[in-house]
């Protein structure tokens, strides 16, 4: 068989394509390399998407904000004092974007104004934290990236 340039052209080509398929057919058969998507029903939650910017910019108009902060006990959330706890309903969602199987949740549950996420439920490393409660039959929405 006889050399030339379209030969090695045809050969690299083919080469190329092969590394091509097999980088294809191993990334999307590995497990290693299998990433979840943020929430399963995209489309439906972007359908209520703009309910979320009302609650948030409810929460925007209210004198005190919601604030965090770190505590030898976990993640303490104080809530605004022209708030009353007794009519506070909702709920806080924990998201770690690393691994889905540390997401939680739980209703919230004051004390004074203050509401304590547990040392033991957070580990080290980004959490988003979504708190969504209503007040007096206003919807109210916090969202926050934290380092803990």
């Amino acid at each position: 068989m006889k050399w030339n340039w379209g030969t090695g052209i045809a050969l690299v080509m083919t080469a190329f394509i092969g590394f091509i398929l097999y980088m294809v057919i191993t990334m999307s058969t590995d497990k290693d390399y299998s990433y979840d998507l943020v929430t399963e029903e995209y489309y439906a939650k972007e359908m209520v998407y703009q309910t979320e910017i009302d609650a948030e910019k409810n929460l925007n108009h209210l004198e005190e904000k919601l604030t965090g902060q770190k505590t030898a006990d976990g993640w303490l959330l104080s809530f605004p004092s022209e708030l009353t706890n007794e009519n506070i309903q909702g709920n806080l969602f924990l998201y770690r974007p690393s691994n889905q199987q540390l997401d939680f949740d739980m209703p919230i549950l004051l004390s004074g104004s203050q509401l304590l996420i547990p040392d033991k439920n957070l580990i080290d490393g980004r959490w988003n934290i979504t708190v969504d409660f209503k007040y007096n039959g206003k919807d109210y929405l916090y969202k926050k990236s934290i380092v803990y």
